[in-house]
């Protein structure tokens, strides 16, 4: 599996996953806290077989990244050392060799949950730099816009498992409570105060690109759901200027869209979005 070298010398393991066909463009895709790129199989799959080759990294302390950066799997979501500039630098730099491997290919931006946040930054620092950004399970940025109370809360009881906010199907539950590479502590836990208050912010001002958007989330996601969802994307259009601005709000879905019961509906409208933007090239 390939790897590079961040600022502070962590090795960022990564993997490639080739189009099926001719490409006709590069996602990176990037998970949420407490899991790794290997959760993404399905979606991926989608991808590449409809032409785009998907590059997906373990995050900065996370699943093989985390393991080799820790010794083990009793610091997993730990950011270490440089905190969470150093995942979002990571996170570019894997841009950068994106970039220099397929020069002439468009470059999709797929950030889900914290995922969806470094997206968010990683467009507002170099917006010129991809073609298109999708995220799930996002949320506006703000104070009052993410839920800072248990993500569990809803669901809890003396039956809980603590994780029925990820989706529907008990056995998504199940699979992420019983992967060696996941963990269940929450964001604020795992950064501190201080590293999490770095996740706030707004979309930048007057981006200055004609960068599409589109915004998926669950309609009982507990992390920002569709009111936060929508402020998102009417700060997107109201202070960065962008025009094309999609928001799909799944009913009976929770946080992991891409892992509920609806998930073929959900893949189906992600790759119809990206077919109306980014031509077929065969």
């Amino acid at each position: 599996m390939p790897e590079f070298t961040d600022a502070h010398g962590v090795a960022i393991v990564y993997d490639v996953h080739p189009a099926v066909g001719t490409p006709r463009g590069v996602v990176q895709l990037l998970h949420g806290v407490g899991e790794h790129a290997g959760r993404y199989g399905a979606v991926i799959a989608a991808l590449t077989a409809d032409g785009f080759t998907v590059y997906a990294d373990d995050h900065r302390g996370h699943g093989r990244t985390g393991i080799r950066q820790h010794g083990g799997p009793e610091k997993l979501g730990r950011l270490g050392v440089g905190g969470l500039r150093a995942a979002l630098a990571a996170c570019r730099q894997l841009t950068g060799i994106i970039r220099d491997a397929h020069p002439g290919l468009p470059l999709v931006l797929l950030g889900h949950s914290w995922g969806s946040f470094l997206a968010q930054m990683m467009v507002d620092e170099e917006p010129e730099a991809y073609a298109a950004l999708i995220l799930s399970g996002s949320a506006l940025r703000w104070p009052g816009s993410l839920n800072a109370a248990p993500l569990n809360a809803r669901w809890a009881g003396p039956d809980a498992n603590g994780v029925e906010w990820l989706s529907t199907d008990a056995s998504v539950q199940a699979a992420f409570l019983d992967d060696p590479l996941t963990t269940t502590e929450p964001l604020l836990k795992l950064f501190g105060p201080i590293e999490a208050a770095r996740l706030f912010g707004k979309p930048g001002r007057d981006l200055g690109v004609p960068l599409p958007v589109l915004l998926m989330v669950g309609r009982d996601d507990p992390v920002g759901g569709p009111r936060s969802v929508h402020k998102l994307a009417d700060a997107y259009r109201t202070r960065s200027g962008l025009t094309d601005v999609t928001t799909l709000v799944y009913p009976g879905a929770r946080h992991e869209i891409f892992n509920e019961h609806s998930q073929a509906e959900v893949r189906a409208d992600l790759l119809a979005w990206l077919d109306a933007r980014i031509p077929r090239r065969d």
